[in-house]
This record gives C-alpha cells, sequence and structure tokens, in this order.
C-alpha cells in the first residue's frame, strides 16, 4: 500500500464491506460514521487501480462530517472479476446505482479519477441525478478522448481487438504493465517500489482477460455522450489535473473548466495522471477547501 507522508493528524479508522449488485460482489472501505451527518463522500478510480489509490487522500477527508466510501469497481479489487460483463462506464454506473440506493446514500460528493471519472459523469448526469450534490472530476476521461494511446499499456488501439487476449501471455501483459504504468507518474522510479498493487490483480488468465474487456470498453462514444451533458448539469464541479498529465492532458481539463459553468479548476503542478500517487496532499487539500465550502 502507498504510504502517507503528508502532515495529518491521527489516521481515522477505516472498514472493508462487501454488498450484492446485480449479482456482483462490490468491495468497498469505509472511512467516518455510516452515512455522516452532512451526507457521502464517493471515490472512484481509474483504470489498473482499485480503491487502494485513495489511501493517502482518505486521512485529509476525515475532517469532514461526511462518511467516505472508496470503492472496488466491478472487475477490479476485491470485487467480483466477471467475464464476459458490462464494466464499461455506464455498465459500472448501472451496478454503483443500486449501491447508492441499498446503503441509501444522499447528498453525496462524487469524486472520479481517470476512468473513474467518467462513470461519475453517468451517474451524476443519468442513474443517481438526484442522490448527487456535487461532482469532483480528477484527470478524468471526457469527451471523445476515453483512453491514451499508450497507457496504461503500449498501443492500446490494438489491445482492444477482441483477438488480443488470446494473443497475449500473462507472462507478457505483466512485462507491459510494469514497463508503461510508470509513464503516468512524474517520480516513476519511486512508483516502481508500489506495482505490484497496480499489476497482481491481473496476473493470471481471468485477470488478463478482465482487463482486455474493460479496455475494449473504453468507448470515446460513451464518454463523449455524458460529457457533453456537463454544461447543464447545475451542481457544483470541481476539476483537478496534474499540469504535466501526459495521458490526460491538461487541454481536456481546461475544455472540462470552459464548458461547466462556475467549475473551479485546480491544477497540481509536477504531477502526472497519477496524481493520486504524485501529489495526494494537494488533492487532498483542494477536496477539503471545495466540499467545505458548500
Amino acid at each position: 500500500m502507498i504510504k502517507d507522508t503528508s502532515e495529518v493528524s491521527k489516521a481515522p479508522e477505516r472498514e472493508r464491506r462487501t454488498a450484492h449488485v446485480i449479482h456482483y460482489k462490490l468491495s468497498y472501505v469505509v472511512q467516518g460514521p455510516e452515512f455522516g451527518s452532512d451526507g457521502a463522500i464517493v471515490l472512484l478510480h481509474d483504470i489498473a487501480a482499485g480503491a487502494f489509490v485513495w489511501a493517502d487522500v482518505m486521512p485529509h477527508l476525515a475532517s469532514l462530517n461526511r462518511a467516505v466510501y472508496a470503492i472496488d469497481l466491478l472487475g477490479y479489487g476485491l470485487s467480483d472479476h466477471p467475464w464476459p460483463a458490462d464494466t464499461s462506464n455506464w455498465g459500472q454506473a448501472d451496478g454503483l446505482k443500486m449501491l447508492f440506493e441499498q446503503l441509501n446514500l444522499t447528498n453525496i460528493i462524487l469524486v472520479g479519477h481517470g476512468f473513474g471519472g467518467s462513470v461519475a459523469q453517468v451517474l451524476a448526469t443519468r442513474l443517481s441525478r438526484e442522490r448527487v450534490a456535487a461532482l469532483v472530476l480528477i484527470d478524468s476521461t471526457c469527451f471523445e478522448h476515453s483512453f491514451a494511446e499508450n497507457w496504461p499499456l503500449p498501443e492500446m488501439k490494438k489491445r482492444r481487438d477482441y483477438g488480443a487476449p488470446k494473443e497475449t501471455k500473462v507472462e507478457d501483459l505483466m512485462r507491459d504493465l510494469r514497463e508503461t504504468l510508470p509513464n503516468g507518474s512524474e517520480d516513476p522510479q519511486r512508483f516502481r517500489a508500489f506495482m505490484s498493487d497496480y499489476v497482481d490483480q491481473w496476473s493470471s488468465e481471468l485477470g488478463k482477460e478482465v482487463l482486455f474487456q474493460q479496455i475494449r470498453l473504453l468507448n470515446p462514444d460513451y464518454t463523449n455522450s455524458v460529457a457533453s451533458d456537463l454544461k447543464v448539469l447545475g451542481k457544483p464541479v470541481l476539476i483537478i489535473w496534474g499540469e504535466k498529465d501526459q495521458q490526460m492532458p491538461l487541454k481536456l481539463a481546461q475544455r472540462l473548466h470552459r464548458d461547466i459553468p462556475e467549475s473551479l479548476l485546480v491544477i497540481i503542478p509536477d504531477a502526472g495522471h497519477l496524481v493520486l500517487f504524485d501529489a495526494p496532499g494537494a488533492v487532498g487539500s483542494a477536496l477539503v477547501d471545495f466540499i467545505g465550502g458548500l
């Protein structure tokens, strides 16, 4: 797990829980009182990651009177890894809508990084609009930019072919992930020390199929259809972006900021796409300032 190097008071207790939606098990981490007196904060991770990426951000959120939920999306972490299944941004959002209803989460501050940002957009604009109070997009996929050409694997377009998994050995997939994922960080050498958290979940025939399934479902039409609705969302929106993000370029953040009335944009210097790794303290501070001001 990523160690918290920021100066944060005593880390709050967290509990790992599971829920059943559709016919899948979803695993998530809860920090703070069950629902929080002011509502919930829901954290959604990027591709090739999991709830663990929020470990260094969550302590900063303890000062808010809200429960914090960091969710392993379907196909990730300790959640079920179904194949075949719909793990697109729309498929993920469908299951999360049921989870929110099951837990009766309201007044949600919905936070999504990368692919998690596109899932958050579906929930905020369509499926759970009445439950979401505010939206935070962090280096998010958006518009037609649903994936980067050479991250988290090289030659991503080729990986979208249905035959790609059969042409790729598990050991070759693991090698490619280990070589390519560090390019998302501004400190790739340090990132390599934490690589196993990101890649070990794919180190099997099933893991390989699930990851390739996820890559096939990174559909530009799916992301663009909801990004275009953000301008009429009518709720507070915070955009956080790593200044040196090479996978989701800063121009996307600036376009979101222009399109969404009264949105706030926070650019984090010396941080890449893996901004939760590069600068968790800065992300945490931006979230606390935004949520505290609502």
